[in-house]
């Protein structure tokens, strides 16, 4: 087994571990990395005449279902402000990659990236509290 078969089966084995134990910050995390990964991927692959569509369709895919889980996991009720603040958030990425989809542009979608990682790294460091 290769390096990388080797990270991946590790990586696919801590998912599923985080997933098992019903830890709901940390499978916000681990959709919040996998969003960002797939976006980076996606706005890296925006170009078809120089990049692999099929790369770019998947991940377009991927980062669209991203971001509905993300936005069915908010509790507006209790999180007032936030949670509305998070949705636009999440809607502004969403419109972008539907919107940079049919162009060779990822501008807004790399605004988006960084937005994301702050937001990110915000809930990383809320559970080191909790």
């Amino acid at each position: 087994m290769n390096y990388s078969k080797m990270l991946e089966a590790y990586s696919n084995s801590e998912q599923k571990a985080i997933v098992e134990a019903e830890d709901s910050h940390a499978m916000v995390l681990l959709l919040f990395d996998e969003l960002i990964k797939t976006l980076r991927i996606f706005s890296e692959n925006i170009d078809t005449k120089k990049s692999d569509y099929d790369l770019k369709s998947q991940n377009m895919s991927r980062a669209l279902t991203i971001i509905y889980a993300l936005q069915s996991s908010l509790d507006f009720e209790h999180g007032g402000e936030i949670a509305e603040n998070l949705f636009r958030l999440y809607e502004y990425a969403r419109q972008q990659v539907i919107a940079e989809a049919k162009t060779d542009k990822a501008s807004g979608t790399l605004v988006a990236i960084a937005s994301l990682e702050d937001i990110r790294e915000a809930w990383a460091e809320i559970r080191t509290i909790l």
